[in-house]
């Protein structure tokens, strides 16, 4: 049972800090909006899932998302914006401007939230 609850406190903390980075974003004009707190949230539950759904259906065919080098930069970073793309047309408070805007929301998000995620190391 305690499992149970860690597990839906973790997906619920990664949510939040989702919802803070696209919010981040939202603010820096860097290629998406959100309406609020409301909207980023569940942007990004839909965003993890897509992107879970996504990665699945690649490695059905063979195509993983690891690896290093410049190459596997970019297919992370194209993938992750048509992760945005499919999400905006779940989210009706999440807006991606384009595909550009995709991709620099991309880059930002992964910028952002590694950055976050080592300050809160910092206190944890």
């Amino acid at each position: 049972m305690e499992t149970i609850i860690g597990t839906i406190l973790a997906f619920a903390l990664i949510w939040a800090v989702g919802a803070v980075v696209l919010m981040i974003i939202s603010r820096l004009n860097l290629g998406l909006t959100v309406d609020g707190f409301g909207a980023a949230f569940i942007a990004s539950a839909v965003i993890s899932i897509v992107a879970g759904l996504i990665t699945w259906l690649l490695g059905l065919i063979g195509i993983t998302l690891g690896g290093t080098g410049l190459i596997a930069a970019v297919v992370s970073v194209i993938v992750s914006a048509g992760v945005l793309l499919v999400s905006d047309r779940f989210v009706k408070g999440m807006k991606v401007n384009g595909f550009a805007g995709a991709i620099i929301a991309a880059i930002s998000y992964g910028v952002i939230a590694w950055l976050l995620h080592w300050v809160l190391n910092l206190f944890i």
